[in-house]
């Protein structure tokens, strides 16, 4: 049966970290306890005095003052694992923590999970080849010696490695490794981490190398497992749950995460809030509980991107410089229909198709699936189709030999419809003003990814207002931007009231345009 020592990396509020042992050994799980030598003295006495009695804790023999982006935080991990391998014989798996995590999941659960894998859980991607580094140093982090702390001594820290660009001081990785880089939360089985100890006792060179360079903590132990461990053996994962924000800083979970973090595909869970007393205390309760069934749909990061958009509004993709002037051509027509209802959008296209001879294609820069022709690789991908907007709606003109073009946009794309608004070609919009039911919402946040199947339906009550505002959000700002010659069609119209704005957008006649609005499964969802 797994079982689990958990290696606590730590630096401050001793009763926190009392709390957390107690709860994860309540259940025969272990724990061995780094408490940073930089921290308070008493407080590391409170924790040691109040653990005594757990034969399920232990502590690392040596406390090592740990600095941010130091080599002194793997050997400070090194040393609790030292520690929990000696004093705890029948764990099976080595669990890294903080002090900030907590169980999203039981421990019934977390040890079945365990049982049932004979797996490693390290995220472990290439150095140089992944995109896992976003910004900053990438391969200085190992061909410079790193002396001084980044945080510290910053002046000192740029100097040394400006000195050593200058005198090109470089040096080399060790030859038979592939640096590998990735979450420091990992999850390792006892025959690895006890292989671990032995490569860093029989490989000092390795450690040597690690000892200088700049956050090892991302990158030794992903480095040393990938070497000594069977790559069929390792899942290139954490099964801690953490999300950054865009500014690089990890999101914070308070009490009314609760439900969102227990459907998320994770054992544990960080940063959770100091202050989110009653969180702490239903996760506490959580992991000690039986029988518990758990519904992931893992919608987490999706809906964070999805919430914390709102109101971060801009181009994302600029002009080109050749394309700042050009034009799609005076004398043509672009015919753009905007629905958040894709199907509806599509239905109405393919009738204008029967009724008028008017090239239509559908979400072309939306949906990259869209039928299109071949174009010289423009139409490739959704980046290209988005970055050459113009360039590519003129080829189409020029391949249907036309004057009028149709297609879809997404409301969302209020800066391709300021674009082609602005161009000298002439330019009509159709705005197809739908009815959202609360069943359509919760479709249209599974199809997105903003929620999944086994979402439950109390947080789904509570993203609904979130996306409706969203929808409402989308219209508004489409009604504000003024654009000229933009017409509208209603669901909550007669087919003849929406045939006039029908026959103005499309320039037909009334007849032709009621054929087209007397479509009966229009608006059907």
């Amino acid at each position: 049966m797994a079982r689990i020592a958990f290696i606590l990396l730590c630096h401050k509020d001793p009763e926190a970290i009392i709390q957390q042992a107690e709860r994860l050994t309540a259940v025969g799980d272990y724990m061995s306890i780094h408490f940073d030598g930089r921290s308070d003295p008493a407080h590391y006495q409170k924790i040691r005095d109040a653990l005594a009695d757990n034969p399920n804790v232990t502590f690392a023999k040596q406390r090592i003052k740990c600095g941010w982006g130091e080599w002194s935080l793997v050997r400070a991990t090194l040393n609790a694992i030292e520690a929990a391998v000696e004093a705890f014989p029948r764990a099976t798996h080595f669990y890294m923590l903080s002090g900030d995590c907590m169980a999203i999941k039981s421990a019934e659960f977390a040890h079945d999970y365990l049982e049932s894998t004979d797996h490693d859980f390290i995220e472990s991607f290439d150095f140089f080849e992944s995109d896992w580094i976003k910004t900053g140093f990438k391969q200085e982090r190992l061909i410079y010696r790193h002396l001084f702390n980044e945080r510290k001594h910053k002046w000192w820290f740029y100097a040394s490695i400006g000195l050593q660009k200058r005198l090109r001081l470089t040096r080399k990785v060790p030859p038979d490794l592939q640096i590998m880089i990735g979450s420091q939360w990992w999850c390792l089985r006892r025959q690895t981490i006890e292989s671990v100890l032995e490569f860093c006792k029989s490989r000092r060179d390795v450690v040597r190398f690690f000892r200088t360079t700049w956050i090892p903590d991302e990158t030794f132990f992903q480095t040393v497992v990938h070497h000594i461990v069977p790559r069929e053996e390792i899942r290139s994962r954490s099964l801690t749950f953490l999300m950054f924000t865009d500014y690089g800083m990890p999101v914070t979970f308070y009490n009314d995460h609760y439900d969102l973090l227990l459907s998320q595909d994770f054992l544990f869970a960080r940063k959770i809030s100091p202050d989110a007393h009653q969180l702490k205390r239903r996760l506490g309760q959580l992991y000690a509980a039986k029988n518990i069934r758990f519904d992931v749909s893992n919608e987490g990061p999706s809906l964070f991107k999805f919430l914390t958009g709102q109101g971060r509004l801009g181009r994302r993709f600029g002009m080109r410089f050749w394309e700042t002037e050009s034009t799609l051509g005076r004398e043509r027509e672009l015919l753009i229909v905007i629905s958040k209802k894709w199907h509806v959008a599509k239905r109405l296209l393919e009738r204008i198709r029967q009724v008028t001879n008017v090239p239509a294609i559908e979400y072309l820069f939306h949906e990259e699936s869209t039928p299109l022709p071949d174009l010289g690789g423009i139409q490739s991908t959704l980046g290209k189709r988005t970055r050459h907007r113009r360039a590519l709606v003129r080829m189409l003109f020029d391949y249907y030999n036309s004057d009028r073009l149709l297609l879809c946009l997404d409301p969302n794309g209020i800066d391709l419809l300021h674009d082609f608004c602005s161009d000298r070609s002439v330019t009509r919009l159709l705005d197809i003003e739908c009815q959202f039911s609360d069943d359509y919402l919760i479709g249209h946040a599974k199809r997105v990814g903003l929620a999944g199947e086994s979402t439950p339906r109390e947080t789904m009550e509570r993203l609904l207002p979130t996306i409706r505002n969203d929808m409402d959000f989308e219209s508004d700002r489409l009604r504000d931007a003024g654009f000229e010659n933009m017409y509208r069609i209603r669901e909550v119209d007669t087919p003849a009231q929406n045939a006039a704005p029908l026959a103005a957008f499309l320039s037909i006649t009334p007849e032709k345009a009621r054929e087209i609005a007397e479509m009966d499964y229009l608006f059907n969802d």
